[in-house]
């Protein structure tokens, strides 16, 4: 297990150093300034790490069903997307679209204007926010929205939106519906905004999903659930890691202003997510805690629903990444009790049982009679 996290503890080491260079270079060789940066740098890992626990589960859950070149494509050219992709180039874009500069002058912004380049880059806010959260919206929606689904953790939830997907559309038709909803909360330029940042994020989600499927990503398995294999994997798990980190590079800005920071900092949180990645799929985890994969989408809606009310509440970065860990960390709970009280369900042809968070007990649906479920239910 450990040694799936030698390449991240590498990285996190000479990120440090960096961040202590950095620092010791603006200050003019203050030791103070270096503790101080590496300390940030730290602080930024652990943030983005916190973030992205659900990130994690959710990449290993579809790398694992991917051809095995892909899955080490993904774990190669994809860090080089999450890390200098998304916290290096894409806050550049953002800067240059908003400012209409040249990319060149809005690397000179970020490097050389720390205050400047923060006010664009959160000015750009709402946009951001519509669109990432509408394309996580999408994500758990999906997944919940599925009548194939074997297990259920909490029934109650899952058994109707599971119902649901006899609707055509309908995770697009909930999620469009909510943008418009929430688009009431802001007024203006910045309503306009967010409708187009989220319908974008809607159109966006359908077309790598069709891409996906185009190119030979969309395949059904024994279940009848869609996996994702091959180029069509890799692409929509990529734009799921540019989701995931909007809110790291947004939320960075509460810690500092200096881009290369925070892409230190942040790359060492993405390096992290993939090493839980690897660990999960080469473990065979995700078969070993049942409910865990439900408990990663559940933080991806929460998440979701927190980036998109953020266009009009400020919610605290800390509140963001100790919902989801507090939900996957249930969910794996209730997953390891699940096994040590009914290991007869791993077997082939075993009885299926459900433990809800409250330690009840119940039968999962496709082992009882209708009219036992029906009084069942949770």
């Amino acid at each position: 297990m450990l040694k799936n996290f030698y390449g991240s503890i590498a990285f996190t080491v000479v990120s440090l150093i960096l961040a202590g260079v950095l620092g010791y270079y603006q200050s003019g060789g203050m030791a103070s300034a270096v503790l101080q940066m590496v300390f940030l740098a730290c602080v930024l890992g652990v943030m983005e790490t916190s973030l992205s626990l659900d990130n994690a589960v959710v990449n290993a859950s579809i790398l694992k069903d991917m051809d095995p070149v892909w899955q080490r494509r993904f774990l190669t050219w994809g860090i080089l997307i999450a890390v200098f992709g998304m916290r290096i180039i894409f806050p550049i874009l953002i800067v240059s679209i908003s400012a209409m500069v040249t990319p060149w002058e809005a690397t000179r912004i970020a490097i050389m204007d720390h205050e400047r380049y923060e006010t664009i880059v959160t000015g750009a806010h709402i946009g951001i926010s519509g669109f990432g959260g509408a394309f996580l919206m999408l994500v758990g929606l999906n997944f919940f929205f599925d009548d194939d689904r074997e297990h259920h953790w909490l029934g109650f939830i899952e058994r109707p939106l599971a119902a649901l997907a006899k609707i055509p559309f309908s995770p697009y038709i909930v999620t469009a519906l909510l943008i418009g909803g929430l688009s009431f909360m802001v007024h203006g330029e910045e309503q306009k905004t967010f409708l187009i940042a989220g319908l974008s994020g809607v159109v966006t989600f359908f077309a790598v999903q069709k891409f996906g499927d185009w190119v030979g990503g969309g395949e059904k398995d024994h279940t009848g659930a869609v996996v994702r294999t091959g180029a069509g994997g890799f692409i929509y798990l990529e734009f799921l890691d540019a989701s995931f980190s909007f809110d790291g590079v947004i939320g960075a800005f509460a810690i500092t202003n200096d881009i290369i920071l925070i892409a230190l900092g942040l790359g060492i949180g993405a390096m992290f997510v993939r090493s839980m990645t690897i660990a999960l799929v080469r473990g065979g985890h995700l078969a070993e805690f049942r409910f865990l994969e439900a408990g990663a989408f559940y933080a991806i809606i929460a998440l979701a629903s927190i980036m998109l009310l953020s266009i009009k509440l400020h919610i605290p970065e800390v509140v963001t990444g100790l919902i989801g860990a507090i939900i996957i960390g249930v969910s794996l709970w209730v997953s390891i009790e699940h096994k040590k009280r009914f290991p007869q369900e791993y077997a082939e042809d075993g009885d299926a049982q459900i433990i809800l968070p409250t330690g009840e007990v119940i039968s999962d649906q496709t082992t009882q009679p209708a009219n036992e479920k029906d009084r069942l239910d949770i």
